[in-house]
């Protein structure tokens, strides 16, 4: 923080993002931990709206406790309350709120054989009662009960033998152990068996326990989109496996244009169905990661007659994650076949559209020609009509200059007038026609 305000006192302008991105790193801590203890961990699936309800919710949940609140653009806050700690997160699309507390009487006490059974009874410090406030639709609730190893009873007896996983984490400090069961109460359970890990470790590893809970149940949440995806896709493919067989078949303009509809269609069907689920296939790639992450970091060691949490997972979980990664390679793939038959049936609709043009240009040439032979049948017509009317004209001068007096022969004179009358009107006609066609 010193640093920070020294840089601002140097007159170095900070990033408006520059403190969030420094306090990432350290969001969210291993909080040390000391056996035994309770851990209760619910998360809620939220949007943007019902998160910002659900901050100003437990913003006054603090304060109702004399505690101060989460700031408007806090992502998580620690509330000591019941003789544990009340953690608040803000994720993506979920919340989650985690209340840990020592299991019996204060910190310290409970141990050894007056310690109580794991599960056997309900923390009396937790907040998650009739007085909670659910920000979303639950979608992860499970309980971790770390306790000593000592007087703890056989793990066969407190989960169902046909899904238990057990081993060792933390250089074997600690022993991990559930059945990813929901027990009366709708929660899952993970005991946790200090074998003499240091508080640090104990922390940390329940911490990532009760992540690979989380981010396990957030990336199947993939699994029923991909389960809905599915006969949508099968149609989709059902429908371009019969246009492709039609397209074989089909000639014609308007046979081609119907396919191309249709599949068009199924395109913007495809498409629309992909933009839909595209966000819950990533996030479920994504929470899967952090999963594995999670296991890498927690070290696991083998139990000897028991499965990991890897081995469990990876023939559990694994599966569903690969029928998410299936059906949207499934989209991705069918819409490249879709987009070739589209080009296929778009080139052929050119074609035909190339081929009725060549056809309409013929006969408009042919039509032009036509109407050249006639304009110019025309013209040789309308040449001799005004040579007979200008003829017939200088008939009537000749004749009227003929009873004035003047000596000569009427009829030889307007004879002798015709050659150069139609002489001169063809040549005004070629010229006019010569014209118009300079200036088109």
């Amino acid at each position: 923080m010193r640093v920070t305000d020294r840089n601002e006192n140097a007159g170095f302008a900070p990033h408006p993002l520059r403190r969030a991105l420094l306090g990432e790193l350290h969001a969210r801590p291993f909080l040390p931990v000391r056996t035994p203890r309770v851990f209760l961990h619910y998360a809620f699936t939220t949007d943007e709206e019902a998160a910002a309800a659900d901050r100003e919710w437990f913003a006054d949940f603090c304060k109702a406790y004399g505690a101060a609140g989460p700031n408007a653009d806090s992502r998580h806050h620690v509330l000591p309350f019941g003789g544990g700690a009340l953690r608040w997160e803000s994720h993506a699309e979920f919340t989650t709120y985690t209340w840990d507390g020592v299991a019996q009487g204060d910190e310290g006490e409970g141990k050894g054989k007056d310690a109580p059974l794991p599960f056997s009874y309900e923390p009396a410090g937790s907040p998650f009662g009739r007085d909670f406030r659910a920000p979303g639709p639950l979608v992860v609730a499970t309980r971790l009960d770390l306790v000593a190893a000592e007087g703890c009873p056989a793990v066969t007896d407190l989960f169902d033998p046909t899904s238990l996983v057990v081993c060792e984490v933390m250089s074997g400090g600690l022993v991990a152990a559930t059945d990813f069961r929901a027990d009366g109460h709708g929660m899952t359970r993970t005991l946790v068996i200090d074998k003499g890990a240091t508080p640090q470790s104990a922390g940390a590893a329940c911490q990532r326990l009760l992540e690979i809970e989380t981010y396990r149940m957030l990336a199947l949440l993939g699994l029923p989109e991909a389960q809905r995806q599915a006969p949508l896709i099968r149609r989709i493919e059902t429908g371009l496996t019969e246009i492709a067989s039609e397209i074989r078949q089909s000639s014609g303009l308007a046979a081609n244009e119907a396919l191309l509809q249709r599949l068009t269609q199924l395109a913007a069907d495809l498409e629309a169905n992909a933009a839909a689920s595209a966000y819950r296939f990533g996030a479920s790639r994504a929470y899967d990661e952090i999963v594995s992450q999670r296991l890498v970091a927690l070290g696991e060691q083998a139990v000897p007659g028991y499965s990991t949490w890897a081995s469990f997972l990876a023939r559990r979980l694994r599966p569903a994650m690969r029928t998410c990664e299936t059906t949207e390679e499934r989209q991705h793939h069918l819409s490249r076949k879709l987009a070739r038959a589209a080009t296929l049936l778009r080139t052929r609709v050119d074609v035909e559209l190339e081929s009725q043009n060549r056809n309409l240009l013929e006969t408009m040439n042919k039509r032009a020609r036509q109407q050249l032979r006639l304009q110019q049948t025309v013209e040789g017509l309308s040449v001799a009509a005004i040579s007979y009317y200008v003829v017939g004209l200088l008939g009537h001068v000749i004749e009227g200059a003929h009873e004035a007096g003047l000596e000569f022969h009427a009829g030889l004179v307007t004879a002798a007038t015709v050659p150069f009358v139609v002489a001169m009107i063809w040549y005004l006609v070629r010229r006019i026609r010569a014209r118009h066609s300079a200036d088109d």
